[in-house]
Order: structure tokens, then C-alpha cells, then sequence
């Protein structure tokens, strides 16, 4: 396939009204082939249009059909081989290792999603039964399941060009529960981001659904996204990005005159708390772990390790020593784009100029062009850092401020101090951490995921995942955006009460078509009523 710069609007190709630009080569700071389009506002009122005139015709196919139709997604995404691959190095700096792993995650997770729904557990159906003979009132008929909530907009994320975009989770999670999707494409890489886009419509048009079941358009945040979610037919925006960004959306979702939910994962610190006793052991396998995670992708994961939280003493100095050496040898690596390496490099010199920072150790400097970050460990007292909520902020790249503690009392106030969190990592011995009750209690009520003796980077897409957390590391805690329980943020609960039976989902019937599990007068079932 090649890259048209066009807009996928309603099944069509169309050039953008909005304007042109190109993509760049992070590497080397070169603009790309070919040029690009942005959408204009009627463009997308016109995808916005066509997504609610697919919602019920899309809502209404069955879990098999939705199962083909995801398998078939991750199938024409593979079928674009090195073209796609290619693209993506290009577009984003990564290594071919990279950008071949996060393909095979976002096709497989399709497939887990394509897969999980077939047991219709995510529709939650319960049947209660009327009771006419019941005294003293008889009880109707009552049925409950989990609807598609309609039309979804799905911002693409910069740092994760296919498992966060295009086709990524919150894309696979809404159209696995029925809802179709408009996708808006980050700048960052939209030529590959288009290749996607066109897998994804030869799917559409290969099971026969509404063309408006997926569009994909582009533009200024500003201008194409504020358009997307303040439009009417629009009814909830998935989004992976900074905090600025996912709030901004969330106020204009929260401004229309039907609000609707921004389910945004956005900024986030990830604390490590290190405890003398796992440290006398093992130092210098924690502190290399560190490091690997930190500067892992040039640090651009939602959980990099921003911020190490230990209590001062021998330990914690041998734990310095070993990961201020190993940063010394890392390379500048490429970021993602130009604004991404000049927020990183201005957010980085904020932090080191704060009250009682000290800069611990510097990865090894740029060499060539490009948009590069250079590794950078930093570290400060409990009490400055207590006294200072800008050293909680997240500078997105290879940077960790170390806070040293006096005592565990002071660790608990540090820890307190600290905002919503995606997640919390524990390097600790099991019987060490009985001493420390209080401290998991704070850090359950802190964060989305917690870590024992391992390191947050590399997110599992799976049915335990929980890639999420209290505010500001998300807009709501109570839902994930990766592994199959994200598809819950794309469902809406509704009941029937005594309805025709010919007019009740398929989910509901009595005979049970789809043979999935159900609570019937509450007990799990998987039979048919009446049979």
C-alpha cells in the first residue's frame, strides 16, 4: 500500500481541506514523503455523521461476527509487512526490533479481544424472571445487560504508534464492544498511522459493516480535536498522553450540553520504593534493573520510573553508586519528536534547578543531529521534596529524582504526599515488608498497579491488567486501558422490564442463541430458559 495523505471518511479516501504538512524523521530532523493532509471541520462532522449512522447497524452484529471481524484487523495489519515496518522506523527513530514487537502487540491483542468476547461474560446479562404468584407484589420480568454506549473518538498517542493508536487498545476495546470508531492520528507518525488505517478499512469492507464502522482523520489538536469531541453523535473519547492534553479534552467533554466520559491515562511518576534490607542484598542488580527501566524507549513509557523513594544509609548509597555508574554509559537516545526532545530537555533543567536538587549523574551527550535526551539521575531530600509539589511533576524522558528519607517515618510522608499514580514498585524482602503495614496501604490507595521486585515498564495485555489509577494518572480509576476489561469503558448498562420477547437482544432471549453465560434468577447459566 502506499501513503496518500488523505482522510478516510464514511469508506472514502478524501483529501483533507484543512491544510498540508509532512512528517519527520526524529533521527535525523528531515521531513518525509509524501505530503500530508489535515481535515477541515465539516470533514469531520461528515466521519462524525457516519460513525452514528453505523453505531446500531455495527452495535446489532453478533459476538462472532465481531470476533471475525477483529481477527481480520490484525490479519491485514500483518499483511502490510516491511512497508508499515519501514514507515515506523522512520517516522518514530525506533530500532526494527521495537516497531516488529509492538505490531505483534496490537495484532494480538485484537485477537484477545476478537476471542474474549465470545464467552459474552463483558455483557454482565441477568435474568430475573417474573413472579406473577408472588405476594404481596408480584415481581416482573426483568433484564439487564451492557449495550454498546456509541460512537467512539480514539486520540492516537505519540509514544506508542500502533498499541496506543490506530488500531491500538482503546481502538480494539471499542470496536469489541460495538461501538465504531474515529480514530485521530497523531503527527508524530502519520504515515504509518494511515497504513493502519487503510488495514483496518479493507477489514470493514471484507465483513460487510457500515463504512462509518472506522475513520481516521488528522489535524491540530486544537482545531480537529476539540471538533471530534464536542460533536454531538460522539458519545466517549479514549486518550494516552499529557496531563495538559487529557484534561483540555475533558473539560470540552465535560462543557457540551450532553457530556460525555474522556477515559484519558495521562501523567504519572511511577514510584520505586527501595527498603534497606532488599538493598544490603542486592544493590547492584536492583540499581542495573533501574536503570534499564528508566532509560528503556529513551524513557518515553506512561510508566517510566520518574522517582525512586529509599531511607538514607549504606544501602541506599551503594544503590546510587551502582545506577549513577550505569547511567553514565548510557547514550543520548532519539525522541520521539522535536517538541517531545524540548520538553523533555527543558522539564529535565527545570527539575535539577529546584530547592536542595542535586544531579546525581548524566548519561553520555548527543552526538549528531536529530532530536536526542540525554539520561539524567537527580536526588533530594524528604523534606525539600515534602515541601514541593513541582518534584512530583512528570518529565516525560530519562529522568528519576531519588528522594533520601531519614527514617520510615519520613518514607510514609513522602509516600503520603504523592498523587494518583498508573503505578508503585516495592524492591523489598517479603518478611522486610511486615514492618511496613502502613506504607502498603498508602501505595494501594496511590496507584493503578503495583510492583514486588520488578520494574513497571513493559505492560502486560492480558485479563488481570490494570493500566490505570486515581487522578491525575487518569481521569477515572475504575477503568483500565489495557487488557480485556478496558472493553468496559465502551458499555453502558440497560434493563428491560417485561419486554416482548422478539424484541429483546440476543444476549437476553430466552433460548440463548449466542450460548453464553448468564445470571438467571441468580444463578450462572449457560442453558436456555423454559428448555
Amino acid at each position: 500500500m502506499s501513503i496518500t495523505g488523505k482522510q478516510l471518511i464514511n469508506g472514502e479516501w478524501v483529501e483533507g481541506k484543512g491544510g498540508q504538512y509532512q512528517g519527520v524523521n526524529p533521527a535525523t530532523g528531515q521531513s518525509i514523503e509524501p505530503a500530508l493532509t489535515y481535515a477541515d471541520g465539516e470533514q469531520v462532522k461528515a466521519a462524525a455523521a457516519a460513525a452514528k449512522a453505523a453505531a446500531p447497524v455495527f452495535a446489532a452484529t453478533s459476538l462472532k461476527e465481531r470476533g471475525a471481524f477483529l481477527e481480520r484487523c490484525s490479519d491485514e495489519i500483518m499483511a502490510l509487512g516491511d512497508d508499515l515496518l519501514e514507515r515506523l522506523m522512520a517516522e518514530t527513530g525506533y530500532p526494527r526490533a521495537r516497531v516488529e514487537g509492538e505490531r505483534g502487540r496490537t495484532c494480538g491483542q485484537l485477537k484477545l479481544f476478537a476471542s474474549t468476547i465470545q464467552n459474552g461474560e463483558y455483557l454482565d446479562a441477568r435474568i430475573d424472571l417474573a413472579m406473577p404468584e408472588r405476594q404481596p407484589l408480584p415481581r416482573p420480568d426483568i433484564r439487564f445487560y451492557k449495550q454498546p454506549i456509541g460512537p467512539v473518538v480514539v486520540f492516537g498517542a505519540s509514544n506508542f504508534p500502533l498499541a496506543f493508536s490506530v488500531a491500538g487498545g482503546d481502538t480494539a476495546s471499542a470496536l469489541a464492544a460495538g461501538c465504531p470508531v474515529i480514530v485521530k492520528g497523531h503527527n508524530s507518525h502519520p504515515g504509518s498511522g494511515e497504513l493502519v488505517a487503510q488495514a483496518l478499512a479493507k477489514a470493514v469492507k471484507a465483513c460487510g459493516l457500515p463504512a462509518g464502522t472506522f475513520s481516521f482523520v488528522t489535524g491540530p489538536g486544537r482545531d480537529v480535536g476539540a471538533a471530534l469531541v464536542t460533536a454531538p453523535e460522539v458519545k466517549a473519547v479514549g486518550f494516552t498522553g499529557s496531563m495538559a492534553g487529557g484534561m483540555a479534552l475533558f473539560n470540552l467533554a465535560n462543557q457540551r450540553p450532553e457530556p460525555i466520559p474522556v477515559f484519558a491515562e495521562m501523567g504519572s511518576v511511577n514510584p520505586v520504593v527501595v527498603l534497606p534490607q532488599a538493598l544490603k542484598a542486592n544493590a547492584a542488580a536492583i540499581a542495573e534493573g533501574f536503570v534499564g527501566s528508566l532509560t528503556l524507549g529513551v524513557g518515553q513509557f506512561c510508566v517510566n520510573p520518574g522517582l525512586v523513594l529509599g531511607i538514607k544509609g549504606a544501602e541506599l548509597d551503594a544503590f546510587m553508586d551502582s545506577a549513577s555508574a550505569k547511567l553514565a554509559q548510557v547514550p543520548a537516545g532519539v525522541m520521539l519528536n522535536e517538541g517531545i526532545a524540548s520538553s523533555y530537555g527543558k522539564g529535565a533543567e527545570h527539575l535539577a534547578g529546584q530547592q536542595g536538587v542535586v544531579v546525581a549523574a548524566k548519561g553520555q551527550q548527543q552526538e549528531g543531529n536529530g532530536f536526542c535526551g540525554q539520561a539524567q539521575l537527580l536526588k533530594v531530600d524528604a523534606k525539600d521534596f515534602i515541601a514541593n509539589a513541582q518534584l512530583q511533576e512528570e518529565v516525560f524522558g530519562p529522568s528519576s529524582v531519588v528522594v533520601q528519607c531519614q527514617d520510615a517515618a519520613e518514607l510514609l510522608a513522602a509516600v503520603a504526599c504523592l498523587k494518583g499514580q498508573l503505578s508503585g514498585t516495592l524492591q523489598a524482602n517479603a518478611d522486610e515488608l511486615r514492618d511496613y503495614p502502613e506504607l502498603l496501604t498508602l501505595l494501594q490507595e496511590k496507584v493503578g498497579r503495583l510492583v514486588f521486585n520488578n520494574f513497571p515498564t513493559g505492560v502486560e495485555v492480558c485479563h488481570a491488567m490494570m493500566h490505570g489509577g486515581p487522578f491525575p494518572a487518569a481521569t477515572d480509576a475504575r477503568f483500565t486501558s489495557v487488557g480485556t476489561k478496558a472493553i468496559d469503558r465502551f458499555v453502558r448498562p440497560i434493563c428491560f422490564q417485561n419486554y416482548p420477547q422478539a424484541l429483546l437482544p440476543a444476549a437476553l432471549l430466552d433460548n440463548n442463541p449466542w450460548g453464553i453465560s448468564r445470571w438467571v434468577n441468580g444463578e450462572r447459566s449457560n442453558g436456555v430458559i423454559g428448555g
